[in-house]
């Protein structure tokens, strides 16, 4: 069967290779390639950027990005198994794929990548909210990033774009939304994959703003929002108690009645209370 650049098919990829998705390392192959092509096409016009991929096994998505236009990519990959496998996709796309053999956790990527630089990765179930968490917070802001496009399990998808008063708002809602935009731009049943996981998958598109969206300090609101949902139950008056003295007076010159719940609060309310907070 002839494929767009003219490598095997990804069944024939893992079976030459002896490419088995092992559950320790996260691993659910993605293996029709136009399914691959779909989800490169959802990271944006490619050709001016450099693009991170995170997990990339026997190269599905890979291949997409390249035949899709990427001006390079850097594929991290912890599996030294699949190392043959990309090679040979870098032998079809010169010098336009670096792979590295190593854990997307200890590997520092920016000293491999070009800005402007886009993040699109089928993401390893293990690791992908860490690795969310860390592109969202980094020291500075604007990040090294412009879009991140990744592929999460369904229901860590609806919590990235959650809205207030639903089940799946929380702190990762209010993380990703306080400085950039997510949307599930597709939905992928489990028969997709090679193993078949328990649960649907989604892609999520975030693009970076660039500025957060109402002001605050990070540590503030992160301490603020964490008191807030880890009793979420609870009033605010009582979740948020010993945070500040006159709380209930902050709380309502922020807009939040001292009786609301956490998953009622918007982000404008808790960017607001953390000022309220900050300000002594």
């Amino acid at each position: 069967m002839a494929t767009i650049d003219g490598l095997p098919p990804l069944r024939d990829v893992i079976a030459t290779h002896g490419l088995s998705a092992k559950k320790a390392l996260g691993q659910n192959f993605l293996l029709d390639l136009n399914l691959t092509a779909k989800i490169a096409r959802l990271a944006g016009d490619m050709s001016a950027c450099d693009v991170l991929e995170i997990g990339p096994g026997p190269g599905g998505l890979t291949r997409g990005l390249l035949a899709e236009g990427a001006r390079r990519v850097l594929a991290i990959e912890k599996d030294a198994r699949c190392m043959p496998a990309l090679a040979e996709i870098a032998a079809v796309y010169p010098g336009r794929l670096e792979v590295i053999n190593g854990d997307a956790l200890e590997v520092d990527p920016l000293a491999h990548l070009t800005p402007p630089i886009r993040v699109a990765a089928n993401l390893p179930y293990n690791v992908g909210t860490e690795l969310l968490v860390r592109w969202l917070t980094p020291a500075e802001w604007p990040p090294f990033w412009e879009s991140l496009t990744l592929m999460f399990q369904k229901e860590v998808a609806e919590r990235i774009t959650a809205a207030p008063g639903s089940k799946a708002y929380g702190r990762l809602a209010l993380l990703a939304q306080w400085r950039a935009d997510p949307r599930i731009v597709l939905s992928l049943p489990p028969e997709a994959f090679t193993p078949a996981p328990k649960v649907s998958s989604a892609v999520v598109h975030l693009t970076a703003l660039p500025a957060p969206r109402f002001e605050a300090d990070p540590k503030v609101l992160e301490r603020v929002v964490a008191m807030a949902f880890n009793q979420r139950r609870k009033m605010l008056r009582a979740a948020l108690k010993g945070l500040v003295p006159d709380l209930e007076d902050r709380l309502i010159a922020s807009g939040i009645e001292p009786t609301d719940r956490a998953e009622t609060v918007s982000l404008e309310q808790f960017c607001a209370l953390a000022r309220a907070v900050k300000a002594g």
